[in-house]
């Protein structure tokens, strides 16, 4: 079954999209208060929450904070569409393949690996030991923060705003790069480079996730991504810097390196996503095929 198929499930007007996404957005923001003020309340987390979430250095706060308020924003929009488009999880998240999970987990681990391999060859004096007895804490609060925080931008940008943008334009390179701009103009504040890097990473996914007709490849490869750069090597110009990792880097000089690494590492994992060994059979289905022509 295509990802187009799946998309058509439901009720898929126009309006009901935009009422979608109105609702999954200020509900899940709600719910995500309501939790926050609760938990202040309780006194199970500082007063001060909201400086808190803005940076790493308290992983034990940070990450957890960071799940609750994109798993508010989650289940908002799994009820918005449920409610106003008629479309079950299933039909979000299309065909989910263990296989293709744990092949674009790999493989971006991999591609990171060799990444920080190369970079540390080119300037070794930028990377520094800071794994700690507080490196463990992280690690396991990374988890539970960032499989919720990159699901919930999967299941919305390339799984619910990819579809729509599949139906409007049935051209799914169009599709793609509408909604990796839309991906990568949620990160200009973390500045040009990354807001790039970003839409390169958006556009990419979103073709991937429309060959293969699910968010499974894709998840495991953000959630990868994510917490290799928030607990194996935290980078100075990133998010997650200030967080006990294994290992610090502060390359600056390194930045448009960096993001180029990157954009050919996409280009090859969406040329990987489409193997049969990962989407299960031997080639695209033809109006996929006909769709990229």
């Amino acid at each position: 079954m295509t990802f187009l198929s799946y998309a058509a499930r439901g009720k898929t007007a126009w309006w009901r999209y935009l009422l979608a996404a109105f609702l999954g957005f200020t509900g899940g923001m709600a719910l995500a208060v309501i939790a926050m003020l609760a938990l202040v309340a309780l006194h199970l987390v500082p007063g001060d929450l909201a400086a808190e979430i803005q940076q790493p250095r308290h992983p034990l706060i940070f990450f957890p904070a960071i799940g609750l308020i994109f798993g508010g924003v989650l289940l908002g929009f799994i009820g918005a569409a449920r409610l106003i488009q008629g479309k079950r999880f299933s039909d979000i998240i299309g065909a989910w393949r263990w296989r293709a999970f744990a092949f674009g987990t790999g493989l971006w681990l991999t591609f990171l690996g060799l990444g920080a391999l190369v970079d540390f060859a080119v300037n070794p004096g930028g990377f520094a030991i800071t794994a700690s007895s507080a490196t463990g804490p992280l690690a396991a609060a990374a988890l539970f923060g960032l499989a919720t925080q990159t699901f919930m931008e999967e299941f919305i940008f390339r799984g619910w705003l990819t579809q729509g943008l599949l139906l409007a334009t049935r051209r799914p390179i169009i599709a793609a790069v509408i909604s990796g701009a839309l991906f990568g103009a949620l990160h200009i504040p973390n500045g040009t480079p990354q807001a790039i890097e970003a839409t390169f990473f958006g556009v990419v996914t979103a073709l991937i996730v429309i060959r293969t007709g699910g968010l499974a490849f894709t998840y495991g490869l953000h959630l990868v991504n994510n917490l290799f750069g928030a607990v194996v090597v935290v980078s100075a110009n990133d998010v997650f810097k200030g967080a006990p990792g294994l290992l610090s880097q502060h390359t600056p000089q390194l930045l448009g390196w960096d993001v180029a690494l990157d954009v050919a590492a996409l280009l090859l994992a969406l040329w990987f996503a489409t193997r049969p060994w990962v989407i299960g059979r031997a080639s695209p289905p033809a109006d996929t095929v006909s769709a990229f022509n």
